[in-house]
């Protein structure tokens, strides 16, 4: 009996084709939606396009180039001001799963999924994020910020998966790309070559300014903020015989701050535009915060004010980064579950 129907997101990766082979064996019907992104996603198209033709599902080709020069603006955009961008969670919410969303009610599938490694649980008629069951893979942090009510639609098989299973998997189900390398880049730049393609988009960006120290001295030189982060410590051309890092990036005045790594720790910091995936919380409540990608989170406490939230935390935190998502997690059912994310505006 068929369990009813789901649009898959397929990349052409091992993550997004096992999901869709994974969801046929359970019964359900399948369609498989390739988002053209960018113009060097032919590759990409081909291994999706022969996966779905190995499992015998319907391919959707969806170019949404137009749609995605959003994030590739929001990308550039954020360099100008002097912060750093998280281009992969902000495209979640705003052309991956709004795109993905639009296409199933399009196609009247009953839900969408991906290949993410996190998990989509309900509980008393309540959908709710939670992270991976292996946290070391966790990606509930890149989906902090899509609409609340894409849960309610959203199957995660893989939630419980560690990637050397999903690869055999992958192997025994017949699957080209069993073994094709986790990407590690940022999708629509090539080589990783960020500061190249920031140039050709904003070739203002190219503008000589000023590294100082934390009193304001002239220690250095720069050719362009958007070679920095807060946080970073190689390639800054400046040596002060102890170890300094990119402490505060200036887009104003056109000035990079270095310091020493207690210049560098902060306990409090302020996001704005904050997602919830609860029920908004009117008082301050107790979470492990996520500031980045790669980061097991730490204790706080998540203090909503306007316009956004204010979260101390209990011990400082090293390179807070302003751009980046913070993300709330709050224990329930034994599970860390997603309670929402703010971009990273400031820190105290």
């Amino acid at each position: 009996m068929r369990k009813g129907s789901i649009l898959v997101g397929v990349s052409g990766g091992v993550d997004s084709s096992t999901t869709a082979a994974l969801l046929l064996q359970e019964g359900y019907h399948i369609e498989a939606m390739f988002m053209i992104t960018h113009d060097n996603a032919q590759a990409a198209q081909e291994d999706a396009q022969k996966i779905t033709s190995t499992l015998g599902i319907e391919l959707h080709v969806v170019d949404v180039r137009e749609d995605f020069k959003g994030i590739i603006n929001y990308f550039s955009n954020e360099y100008k001001i002097g912060r750093t961008p998280n281009p992969c969670v902000y495209c979640n919410r705003n052309v991956k799963f709004a795109k993905l969303m639009e296409w199933s009610d399009k196609l009247k599938t009953d839900f969408i999924a991906t290949g993410h490694y996190a998990q989509v649980l309900k509980n008393n008629d309540e959908y709710g994020l939670y992270a991976a069951g292996f946290l070391p893979k966790d990606q509930s942090y890149a989906l902090a910020m899509i609409d609340r009510k894409v849960l309610e639609r959203l199957v995660l098989p893989l939630g419980t998966y560690k990637k050397p299973d999903v690869r055999t998997m992958a192997s025994e189900m017949g699957l080209h790309v069993e073994q094709k390398p986790d990407s590690q880049e940022i999708c629509f730049i090539p080589d990783n070559q960020y500061a190249a393609m920031l140039e050709k988009l904003c070739p203002e960006l190219v503008r000589p300014g000023n590294i100082v120290d934390s009193g304001g001295n002239i220690i250095g030189s720069h050719n362009g903020i958007h070679h920095f982060t807060i946080g970073q410590r190689r390639g800054l051309r400046v040596a002060k015989g102890v170890p300094i890092y990119v402490t505060n990036i200036d887009a104003k005045n056109n000035t990079v701050t270095l310091g020493p790594k207690e210049e560098l720790m902060h306990k409090k910091l302020f996001s704005s535009n904050v997602n919830w995936l609860i029920d908004a919380p009117k008082t301050p409540f107790p979470a492990r915060v996520k500031i980045r990608y790669n980061n097991p989170g730490h204790i706080a406490t998540v203090t909503p004010v306007d316009n956004g939230c204010m979260v101390e935390f209990n011990e400082p935190m090293a390179a807070i980064t302003p751009g980046q998502a913070a993300v709330f997690y709050i224990e329930q059912y034994g599970m860390n579950r997603v309670a929402g994310g703010g971009w990273i505006d400031s820190t105290a």
